[in-house]
């Protein structure tokens, strides 16, 4: 089964980016509770914790100075301020899991995948695409609380985002929820069912079957 392959020594560092609405955190929290050796990437931020949120577990709740501090040292493999409240993934959080041999998922906007590829030019970025602009807006809309007004930014924002697909490596289309997380999940298993994997993971069973 695909949830049996084991990680491969050394990660991959993965982008994955979508419009709002498209169902991408949704999608990640699924692929890492199902796909061993598959880790989120934690952010640091300068908000306040929500009910319920855990310090490590959600984010890095950090004050200004110390994000600017980090900013400052090159700390940051990308961030970004976002309505007043700073966002950044942390180089040495993502490195030290890599070399752990587990991949990691950045779940970041197309900028960030900007500031991630200008440093890691290999990274795999998968881009999660609605089925529909209708299906977009009605999943914008959510429970139908909101203004018109408010929905037609929401989706505004969305198609701005959706301009940058091509920018990305993979397209998965968020239909049928089960089948596109299939897809995101292949997308991370085929890498290490290549050959150079393969040996590097099994190297004594390579030689147990010519020798």
């Amino acid at each position: 089964m695909l949830n049996q392959i084991q990680p491969m020594a050394t990660g991959t560092l993965y982008i994955v980016a979508a419009p709002s609405g498209a169902g991408k955190t949704s999608l990640v929290k699924s692929l890492v509770e199902t796909t061993p050796g598959v880790v989120a990437s934690v952010s640091h931020t300068t908000r306040p914790p929500r009910p319920g949120e855990q310090d490590g577990v959600h984010y890095h709740f950090v004050p200004l100075a110390t994000f600017e501090a980090m900013i400052a040292a090159g700390a940051f493999l990308e961030h970004a301020q976002v309505f007043g409240n700073h966002y950044g993934t942390s180089r040495a959080g993502v490195l030290s899991i890599l070399q752990a041999g587990r991949d990691v998922i950045l779940e970041i906007d197309w900028q960030g995948a900007r500031q991630v590829r200008e440093q890691m030019p290999c990274c795999p970025s998968i881009f999660i695409l609605p089925p529909s602009r209708n299906a977009l807006r009605q999943r914008l809309a959510g429970r139908g609380q909101d203004s018109p007004e408010v929905i037609a930014g929401r989706m505004e924002a969305a198609l701005d985002e959706l301009s940058h697909y091509a920018e990305f490596d993979y397209l998965v289309i968020n239909d049928e929820f089960s089948m596109a997380l299939t897809e995101l999940r292949a997308i991370l298993i085929a890498p290490r069912l290549l050959r150079g994997a393969q040996l590097e993971r099994h190297p004594e069973l390579i030689r147990a079957l010519l020798s």
